[in-house]
């Protein structure tokens, strides 16, 4: 038995996690949240505070309601996700706060909501952006990205965005030296900016 070889396939990664937990309560501006297993991005968020229950020229202090609107001032073009809204209420003496997260996709710009307990955790997706050298475009829709290393990236499709497809495809056309910005998520990929270093 001791000569037999044993093979084991391992269909997992190295052990890195695509997601940390975080407390519902303390996602703010500029953070990253997963809903229904897809990555989002908070935006500007303007903080209201209101009580509700007022009766009779009284209110029962046990009763409010905390609420966070956004104001999305960036374009789609640039990473194409905000969080839309998120507000935070607690009904009755022994009641949990909850908070309700409306979100934009970071990759296809879908709208997704979600309500947690502000005490309980939520998954947090590990978000990266990485500039390559723009180097080919190929007929099919492929990119050739130079790395850092010196070798090429050919696994990514031209954005879906029209406008940022629209100035990529320009810039190489004109002969530009195009930087891309690749965002990655949760295994997923994809060109969310473009800079113009100048001409060949």
């Amino acid at each position: 038995m001791s000569d037999d070889e044993h093979h084991f396939e391992s269909k997992a990664d190295a052990g890195a996690s695509k997601t940390y937990p975080q407390q519902a309560g303390t996602i703010r501006k500029n953070g990253f949240i997963v809903i229904k297993g897809r990555p989002c991005k908070m935006r500007m968020v303007v903080w209201l505070n209101r009580l509700v229950g007022a009766v009779c020229g009284h209110f029962d202090v046990r009763m409010w309601h905390v609420k966070w609107l956004t104001v999305d001032l960036s374009p789609v073009s640039g990473d194409g996700s905000q969080v839309v809204e998120v507000s935070t209420s607690k009904t009755g003496k022994h009641g949990h706060a909850k908070c309700h997260f409306v979100a934009i996709d970071i990759f296809n710009g879908k709208k997704l909501e979600d309500i947690v307990p502000s005490s309980h955790n939520c998954d947090v997706p590990h978000v990266s952006r990485t500039e390559y050298q723009l180097i080919d475009i190929s007929e099919d829709g492929f990119v050739s990205l130079l790395t850092d290393s010196g070798g090429t990236k050919d696994d990514l499709r031209l954005p879906t965005d029209e406008n940022l497809l629209n100035q990529i495809k320009s810039g190489f056309a004109e002969g530009k030296d195009l930087v891309v910005t690749v965002q990655s998520s949760m295994g997923e990929e994809q060109i969310c900016a473009l800079k113009d270093i100048g001409p060949k």
